[in-house]
């Protein structure tokens, strides 16, 4: 499997010019209906098992073209798993869900203007999506200026609910502050006392950098330094070899392709000899371990949610997430790449944004005060809606937290070390809503 920077080798949306208008998602739903994408119109079946019911509509902006379109593609599968789920159950509040795609191109002056065009050509009701965490912060002030409650589907960017929150902006699933004081007391006390942070230079990159560096010095650690290469580098060795000195181990902060080049080159320089290494779970989503092979190996990790059954992990309603999540990947992508974090968190977003819609009893943007109050303090219980288990939606900066898994990887696959409760990763918020 190979991820391009330029364009989605997977048959996602590789359309002319990357271009994604309303005449190309509507031709796009009916291809992608086939390949059980779901539909980014409501299927004509649908529309008359709900008669004359208006539908909501729910915007989602993926990035099915550029440097992270591999993410998009399994972003939206979690979106289409959700809504179709809905429907087949009889709608919320009877009404039926509308999915229309937007494509940002994993750029954020047109990830902007996509928002821009959900929210006044396409009329969206809510929105739930965003991957690139810079593209999340471009669009904030569109989902405020029109009021439109939006629930991320990826970006982990801190600040997206800390020092930029938003009152219209959710979080159901972890942060870096959360993970890093769920992992750090591992890292320090049954990996090393002393680190240096790799990671992704850009807005998400940096936050989790600052929200591990001050976790490890909280447990006794040491973060003796730090380097930061730009996303979309495919030489990564000229940043890799200047990396050196007395530390016991490299902190990854990568996804995609950047991921990869920096584990494979890392190895190829002999730096996975010389220390060990840990990072963020994005480094080492299912999707990309393939093209890591046994350069790997070894590596520890934490992660939301990981595609295995052990423990307390062998649920039937993993299981039955896991199969289905599957089995419309392969449809995507024939090389059959097992579901990750990123179906996962879009899934359980939209299946949030059903109960507060359904508590609030909103319909339409007018309720959109009533929603945010609906869904700021949600509890979600885990079952069918929420594979991975309980969390909590905090009224204070709507960040969610989740039980975090500590695994590494043997032969190819993950080992849990730790599974870790949600409520030993509770951080205090850090966010302060301008006044209605």
């Amino acid at each position: 499997m190979t991820y391009g920077e330029g364009g989605n080798n997977h048959g996602i949306a590789a359309h002319s010019g990357g271009k994604f208008t309303r005449r190309r998602v509507l031709r796009w739903s009916a291809a992608g209906s086939a390949m059980g994408l779901g539909a980014a119109i409501l299927p004509g079946a649908w529309r008359r098992a709900f008669g004359e019911s208006k539908p909501y509509k729910l915007g989602t902006e993926q990035p099915l073209t550029g440097v992270a379109a591999y993410g998009g593609k399994s972003s939206l599968v979690g979106v289409q798993m959700a809504v179709d789920r809905i429907n087949k159950s009889g709608g919320i509040n009877g009404r039926p869900v509308e999915l229309v795609a937007a494509d940002d191109q994993s750029k954020p002056d047109i990830g902007r203007r996509a928002a821009e065009k959900l929210a006044t050509e396409d009329e969206i009701d809510f929105h739930v999506g965003g991957f690139l965490s810079n593209i999340c912060l471009a669009c904030t002030p569109v989902w405020e200026e029109h009021k439109i409650v939006n629930m991320i589907g990826v970006c982990l960017d801190t600040t997206l609910t800390t020092s930029k929150c938003s009152r219209y902006t959710f979080r159901t699933f972890d942060f870096a502050p959360a993970q890093a004081r769920a992992f750090a007391p591992f890292l320090v006390h049954q990996i090393g006392k002393k680190w240096h942070i790799l990671y992704a230079d850009y807005s998400w990159g940096q936050s989790t950098r600052d929200a591990y560096a001050a976790e490890i010095k909280a447990n006794g650690g040491e973060v003796v330094g730090s380097t930061g290469i730009p996303l979309g580098t495919a030489d990564t060795t000229s940043f890799l070899s200047k990396i050196g000195g007395d530390f016991d181990g490299l902190f990854l902060i990568f996804f995609g392709s950047d991921a990869i080049n920096v584990v494979n080159q890392g190895y190829d320089l002999g730096l996975t000899k010389k220390y060990k290494l840990a990072g963020d779970g994005a480094v080492a989503t299912s999707t990309q371990l393939p093209a890591m092979g046994k350069k790997i190996e070894g590596f520890v990790g934490i992660d939301r949610y990981l595609p295995v059954f052990e423990g307390s992990l062998d649920t039937p309603e993993l299981h039955a997430f896991f199969d289905e999540a599957a089995a419309r990947l392969k449809k995507v992508d024939p090389s059959g790449p097992l579901p990750d974090r990123y179906v996962q968190s879009n899934f359980e977003a939209v299946n949030a944004l059903k109960l507060g819609v359904e508590k609030s009893n909103f319909q339409g943007r007018a309720d959109t005060p009533k929603l945010i109050e609906a869904l700021e303090g949600l509890t979600m219980k885990g079952g069918p809606d929420f594979p991975t288990g309980d969390k909590v939606l905090r009224k204070d900066d709507h960040q969610a937290f989740m039980r975090e898994l500590i695994y590494v990887i043997k032969d190819g696959t993950y080992q849990v070390q730790q599974a870790i409760p949600w409520d030993q990763t509770l951080v205090p918020p850090a966010c302060r809503f301008p006044a209605a």
